[in-house]
């Protein structure tokens, strides 16, 4: 059976789920095309397949077929992929490892995509984003983590909150600079096996009630010319330097 009413129930819940408050109400997201959602299934959070008549993906999960003029009204992107899926929401764990990523008020969807990939890639356990951060279910963040949003412990909680546990771990606090402190590079080896490392907001960097916080500061040496990084090139770079 192929659902064809743009009225149907499924339909309008898809739809909704476009929008934070309804992905919190349900504890539900979309996730568009072949990749993600593989490495959703991967993940165990599928619910349920959403697939454009005609097509075949042969997983072991619930599935509906939709027309492509539903396809186009789930979607978030131009030029829908004809395969979706309903997910729940990846459990709300705790602080988790020894190397932590801090997001203070970042904001836009495809740094805060990104930094996620690149936190998975250079060994970070957890990360962290602050209750002013940008939703991490929002379909362009999801989007941007090219799915390692679903294979890392991702939580939002108050920072404020967050450095004071951290601080009773004894877990180094490290909050990324334009300039003073130490270059990231000089780092001992010691200092890299355990630490939370705080990247800011894309106007205005850390605040400096969190910088206050922090137990060094550090910074990227590059050409004077250059004023600053985008915050996702910067915690890729620290992160990098950091997993040396």
């Amino acid at each position: 059976m192929v659902i064809t009413s743009l009225d149907n129930e499924k339909v309008k819940k898809y739809t909704k789920l476009k929008k934070k408050k309804y992905r919190d109400e349900y504890g539900e997201f979309i996730v568009e095309g072949m990749h993600l959602v593989l490495e959703a299934f991967k993940s165990g959070i599928i619910e349920e397949l959403i697939m454009e008549e005609n097509q075949a993906l042969p997983l072991p999960c619930p599935y509906v077929y939709v027309t492509r003029e539903i396809i186009y009204k789930i979607s978030e992107v131009d030029t829908p992929a004809s395969v979706m899926a309903l997910c729940r929401k990846l459990p709300d764990r705790d602080l988790v490892g020894s190397k932590f990523l801090i997001l203070d008020e970042v904001q836009d969807p495809g740094n805060v995509g990104t930094i996620i990939r690149s936190a998975k890639a250079f060994d970070i356990d957890t990360v962290i984003l602050s209750e002013n951060s940008v939703d991490i279910y929002n379909s362009k963040v999801v989007r941007a983590t090219q799915g390692m949003l679903f294979h890392l412990n991702v939580i939002s909680r108050k920072i404020d909150k967050v450095l004071d546990l951290l601080h009773d771990k004894e877990i180094p606090i490290y909050g990324s600079s334009v300039d003073y402190g130490m270059n990231v590079c000089d780092l001992g080896e010691k200092d890299r096996k355990k630490f939370a490392l705080i990247v800011g907001n894309e106007g205005n960097g850390l605040r400096s009630t969190t910088l206050d916080k922090c137990d060094k500061r550090l910074y990227i040496q590059m050409n004077e010319k250059v004023e600053s990084l985008n915050v996702a090139v910067a915690a890729s770079i620290l992160l990098y330097e950091m997993d040396k």
